[in-house]
Order: C-alpha cells, then structure tokens, then sequence
C-alpha cells in the first residue's frame, strides 16, 4: 500500500451526479446510519460504528462537507468483482474507529452506487481515496490490503495531520438518524493542549511549534502525541527551504555524511517514504562509527518517533536497527 502526504489538488468534480436523480425504492433519498448496511449482500458489517457511513447519491455530498472538519477516506468496493474489496471496507471501518472521529470512513458500493465511481473516474476497485477540505489530499491507493497495513497508513496520516495543525475530529453518528455531538455551525472539539502549537503551524511558524511542542513534552514526557509532534515539527524545521534535488545529489556524493544522509532522511519522511528513510538510516549506522554513529543512530530513533512506536514500520526498523548495532 503506498504511502503519501496530504496535499491540496483540485476539487472533486460532481457534475455527472448532479445530472442523475436519487435513487428510487424503499428509504431512497435518506443517508444511511454509520457502517449500516445499504441492502447488498457484500456490504461491510459497520456494525456499532460511530466513524463511518455507507454511500450513496443522496449523502455524497455531505460526506464530502465533512471533509472539511476532518478527513474522509472513501472506500470504492464491489462484492461482485472483488470480493476482498468489501473486507478491505470493513477493516477500514474498523481502524478509523480507532482514532475516535480523526477520520471517517466512507464506504462506496459501487455496484449499487456505479454513478458516484464513474463521476469520479475510478479505475478499479479496491481503491482508497483520502478527502480533506473537499478535495482530494493524496493519490488514489488502489489494491487491497492486511489490516495492518491500513493501521500503519492512518497512523502515518495522523502524524502529518499532527504536523500541519489539523486538529478536527468527526462527530460520532454524524450521518442518518443517530444523534450528533456537535451542532450544525459548531467548531468541532480540540485537545486546548495542542492548540498553541498547531496554530503555529497552522500560521507557518515552525520554530514556535517546536518550541510549543517542547513545552508539551517537557510537562508530560509520557505524551506520545506531543512527542510525535514534535519529532514531526522539527522534521519540518530542519527541511525548511531545502533543495531536494540538491539534498539527494549531496547525499550521493557523500554516502557517510551523517548531515547529508540525515537530510534526505528527513526529506524522504516528509514525501511519505517512511521505510526508505529509515533504510537509509540504519545503513548509515552500519557503516559509521563514534560520535557519527550515534547521530545518526539519534536521528532514527527521532524519525520512529514521529511515525509512533507502535507503527509496524517502525517495529521493523528497530530490528533492523538492532541488527546493524550489534
């Protein structure tokens, strides 16, 4: 499953739906409740879930609106097609639920919904696609995937929602009947203990996020969300106005720099390729000795943090790490 930053391309172009009516039949033109089934045999059992809601013409367009609290992973599937698609749904379900409304799942039925994927242009299902501000935030994911795998890309969106001060969250049963925690016009809640630091994000103040976050740790050093913060701001720190190109030639022309080889690592982390950051890393510690060594053994043990040690990626990269200290 590929790994990929949050940007800003263009919007999502609804023109082709707008063009169809609602669909006809019993309960038509009344979204469904979260992780409720729509009626097809495959549809991913949502179950209790308060951070998800199965798609339709008629709620498309607020399950988009959401997207402008905080993200919505839409989940393109087909039970006839590709069977592991509808189980790929549902353990997307099941890990969005896990970050209590930082994301919403959104599954698309698109064999009973085959104008939403069309208006979209979707190639192929399974396919994943993150949503923030209306629009999509990375590439389309296509291809189905362990559970674990979808865990370690969330934790990875979570981190770069951390980093560039988006702090929304979905209120719980936002779609069909049940009641929401939040009322219409009302700012979503936030944890007021990282507010100072992502509003310095959020205004392009890295230093002062750094030194928010700091702050933060220095209180409470067991605050794992600060602490991933902060290794995530001074990543932003330390790359800021850094030629990638440059960095990368640099760093081929001196393959135990530690400052050049950290650089491209911090790079590589910001463009989302985690396992080829630490990769890098831990070969440098391999090759390395002294005070360099432990730099650039510092420097991982920085980049794990700000992935979150219970990230596989990063449980793979302490072995590796492990393996090239002793």
């Amino acid at each position: 499953m590929s790994q990929q930053p949050f940007s800003r391309p263009g919007a999502i172009d609804l023109s082709a739906l707008k063009k169809r009516p609602a669909p006809a039949g019993p309960g038509a033109g009344r979204p469904a409740a979260p992780g409720a089934p729509t009626g097809g045999a495959g549809e991913p059992a949502g179950g209790g879930s308060a951070y998800s809601v199965a798609v339709d013409e008629s709620n498309f367009q607020s399950v988009l609106e959401a997207s402008m609290t905080a993200p919505v992973v839409l989940v393109f599937h087909s039970p006839s097609q590709s069977p592991e698609s509808t189980q790929l749904a549902a353990d997307v379900i099941t890990v969005a639920d896990e970050y209590d409304g930082r994301f919403l799942a959104a599954t698309i039925d698109v064999d009973a919904v085959p104008q939403i994927a069309q208006a979209m242009q979707i190639p192929q299902v399974p396919l994943m696609l993150v949503i923030l501000d209306g629009r999509p935030a990375t590439q389309p994911i296509p291809g189905a995937a362990p559970i674990e795998d979808i865990r370690a890309l969330f934790n990875q969106l979570a981190q770069q929602l951390t980093a560039q001060g988006i702090a929304g969250h979905h209120a719980p049963h936002a779609f069909g009947g049940a009641a929401a925690a939040t009322t219409e016009g009302e700012e979503p809640e936030i944890d007021p203990r990282y507010a100072p630091a992502q509003d310095a994000l959020a205004d392009g103040d890295i230093d002062r996020a750094v030194a928010e976050y700091q702050k933060l740790v220095d209180a409470n050093p067991a605050d794992h969300e600060a602490a991933a913060g902060l290794a995530m701001a001074k990543v932003l720190q330390r790359t800021q106005g850094v030629d990638l190109n440059a960095a990368r030639a640099a760093a081929a022309a001196a393959p135990d720099d530690v400052d050049a080889q950290t650089m491209v690592a911090d790079l590589d982390m910001l463009g989302g390729h985690v396992e080829d950051a630490f990769a890098r890393l831990v070969e440098l510690v391999r090759r390395t000795a002294g005070k360099d060594r432990d730099r650039a053994r510092e420097h991982l043990v920085g980049l794990f943090a700000a992935v979150g040690n219970d990230d596989p990626r990063v449980l793979k990269g302490r072995q590796a790490l492990a393996s090239a200290l002793f």
